[in-house]
C-alpha cells in the first residue's frame, strides 16, 4: 500500500525538479558546498508546496497604472529548525516568507535508545504565530519531530507542519500516529531504517554533510550498532508492519 493512502497527512512531492536535485544531494561525491546549495533549493521547492494552503487577506495596491485589490498572507508563520541540521533550511524559507519568525529548538537523539533529549528551547511564554513549520532534513524514527510537535502544541501553536527532505516509513508512522493533524511534506520516503537508525538508502548524516563534520569511518551510517539501538529500530518496524 502507498504510505500516502495509509497516512493522509503525508505529502510526497511529485515535482521533477525535486527528484532531480534530490538525486544529486544523495550522491556520496557531492561536496559540502554543493550539498548546502541543494538543501536550500529543495527547501524552497518543498516550502512552496507546504504553504500552498495558507490563508490570505485583501490588500489594496497602487500599481504604476491604477489601484487594485491584491492579497497578503494572513496567519503569522513561525519557522522551527531542529538544531543543527534544520539550520540549513531556514534561509530558503525566509526567501519565501521574509516576515516569518524563527524559533530554535534543540533536540539530540540518544544513540542507545534513539529517544529525543531536549537541550535548547527559547520559545516565549505564549505562541506568537499561528502556523509553525518544523524544519528537519531527515524524518528518521520520528521521535524528535513528535517531541517538537508536543512542545509547539503546549506553546499554543494552532497549526503545525513538518518539512523534511527524506523520510523513513517508521518516522512517518510515528509522527502520524502521535499527531495525525500535522501535515508531513517530504521530497521522498525511503525504504527503511538501518540498525543504527539511519534512513536507507538516504544520504548519510545531513548535519555532517552540510557542515563538513564527517568524523571518518566510525561515524558512517550502520557502523557497529548497539544492541539497544537495534532493538528500538526493530520495534518501530514491527509497529509499522502491524498498522
Amino acid at each position: 500500500m502507498d504510505l500516502s493512502e495509509r497516512y493522509p497527512s503525508l505529502r510526497v512531492s511529485r515535482h521533477p525538479l525535486v527528484a532531480h536535485k534530490l538525486s544529486i544531494l544523495r550522491d556520496v561525491g557531492t561536496d559540502t558546498k554543493k550539498f548546502r546549495e541543494l538543501v536550500r533549493e529543495l527547501t524552497w521547492l518543498l516550502g512552496y508546496e507546504a504553504m500552498a494552503d495558507l490563508e490570505t487577506r485583501p490588500r489594496r495596491v497602487e500599481t504604476p497604472l491604477e489601484a487594485m485589490d491584491g492579497g497578503e498572507v494572513d496567519p503569522r508563520v513561525g519557522l522551527v529548525p531542529v538544531l543543527r541540521a534544520g539550520l540549513g533550511m531556514v534561509d530558503a524559507m525566509l526567501e519565501l516568507i521574509p516576515t516569518a519568525q524563527v524559533w530554535h529548538i534543540g533536540l539530540y537523539r540518544d544513540e542507545r535508545t534513539l529517544k529525543p533529549v531536549e537541550y535548547y528551547n527559547k520559545l516565549p511564554d505564549a505562541a506568537t504565530v499561528q502556523v509553525c513549520l518544523i524544519l528537519d532534513p531527515m524524518l528518521a524514527t520520528g521521535g524528535s519531530s513528535a517531541a517538537t510537535v508536543d512542545i509547539l502544541k503546549a506553546w499554543g501553536a494552532a497549526r503545525i507542519k513538518q518539512v523534511s527532505l527524506i523520510a523513513a516509513p517508521e518516522g512517518v508512522a510515528t509522527l502520524s500516529g502521535q499527531h495525525p493533524d500535522v501535515d508531513i511534506h517530504v521530497a521522498a520516503v525511503d525504504r527503511e531504517l538501518n540498525e543504527r537508525g539511519y534512513i536507507v538508502p538516504g544520504l548519510g548524516d545531513a548535519g555532517d554533510r552540510q557542515f563538513g563534520t564527517f568524523a571518518g569511518p566510525s561515524s558512517e551510517p550502520g557502523h557497529e550498532p548497539g544492541d539497544e539501538t537495534a532493538e528500538v529500530v526493530r520495534r518501530l518496524q514491527r509497529d509499522l508492519a502491524r498498522d
